[in-house]
C-alpha cells in the first residue's frame, strides 16, 4: 500500500512519500534543524546534517526551506528550538512489537499523544526495554529491483560495508551498520544504481506474520501514530504476506 512503507516490516516496500508530503516535509525539516543545532551549519563537517539535507532534497523539499532550517537550527535566526529524541515501546495486534521514535520540544505532550493513539487503536504501551531488545539499529537502503539481480547489487555494495542484500518482494534492501550508510549510498551512486530511501533505522530480529484482521487493525494504529507531529518513525516486527496485502487492497 502506497504511503505505508514502515507499518508492514520497516522494509520500505513502497515509496514513503505521497499523500503525506506535507507531514513528511515537516519531519525532514525538523531533522535538519536538530542536526544543525548539534553539529553546526557546515555540511562538509557535519555528516548528520549532510544526510538530513540529502534526504530532504530527495523528497523534493524546496531549497529555501532547507536553508532556513539550517539557519534556524544553528541559531542564526535567533534562539533555536531544543528538540529531544524519545523512544516509546508498545504492542499491537497479535502481540507485534512497536518502537515509536519521537522528536519533540514537549515531552509531556508527546507522551500523552502517543499513549492516546496506541490505546485508542487497540494497542498497549510497554515499559522501557520491553520490546527494544527485539530490534537492532542498522543502515537500510531500499531500492526498486528493475533489472538488477541480488548478485549485481551485492557486488556494488560489498566493499562499502554492506552486510547483506534482502529480497523484500518489489524491492531490494541493503543492510549495513549505521556508520557505513554514507559509503553504501556512495557505492550505489558510483554504480549508477538509483535508490528510494536510505536511513538508519531499527530492524527486527524476528517478524510476526499478521492475518487480515490484525493487519487491518495494525494499519489503523500505525496511521494514528504517523499522524502525530512529534512522531518521526514507527518501527515494528509485523509482516504481511502478499495474500493478506492483496485482501486489504481489495477492501
Amino acid at each position: 500500500m502506497s504511503g505505508h512503507s514502515k507499518w508492514a516490516t520497516t522494509k520500505h516496500k513502497k515509496a514513503v512519500i505521497d499523500a503525506r508530503r506535507a507531514k513528511s516535509f515537516a519531519k525532514l525539516i525538523k531533522n535538519i534543524e536538530v542536526a544543525a543545532r548539534i553539529g553546526g551549519p557546515d555540511l562538509a563537517g557535519n555528516p548528520a546534517l549532510e544526510l538530513a539535507v540529502q534526504k530532504a532534497k530527495k523528497t523534493s523539499v524546496p531549497n529555501d526551506n532547507i536553508d532556513r532550517a539550517i539557519k534556524r537550527g544553528s541559531g542564526q535566526l535567533g534562539e533555536a528550538v531544543d528538540y529531544q529524541t524519545i523512544m516509546y515501546e508498545g504492542y499491537g495486534p497479535q502481540g507485534v512489537a512497536i518502537l515509536i521514535e519521537c522528536l519533540t520540544d514537549n515531552k509531556n505532550r508527546a507522551a500523552s499523544e502517543v499513549r492516546l493513539a496506541v490505546t485508542r487503536n487497540g494497542g498497549n504501551m510497554g515499559d522501557p526495554g520491553s520490546v527494544a531488545y527485539m530490534f537492532t539499529r542498522k543502515g537500510v537502503v531500499s531500492l526498486p529491483k528493475n533489472d538488477l539481480t541480488e548478485d549485481d547489487l551485492l557486488m556494488a555494495v560489498l566493499d562499502a560495508g554492506a552486510e547483506e542484500v534482502k529480497d523484500s518482494g518489489e524491492n531490494f534492501e541493503v543492510i549495513s551498520e549505521p556508520q557505513d550508510l554514507p559509503a553504501v549510498r556512495a557505492a550505489l551512486q558510483e554504480a549508477g544504481i538509483e535508490y528510494d530511501t536510505d536511513e538508519a533505522g531499527f530492524v527486527p530480529s524476528m517478524e510476526v506474520q499478521l492475518d487480515v484482521d490484525s493487519a487491518r487493525k495494525f494499519m489503523k494504529l500505525y496511521d494514528a501514530l504517523e499522524d502525530l507531529d512529534d512522531v518521526q518513525n514507527v518501527y515494528s516486527n509485523a509482516d504481511v504476506s502478499d495474500e493478506v496485502m492483496a485482501a486489504l487492497d481489495a477492501e
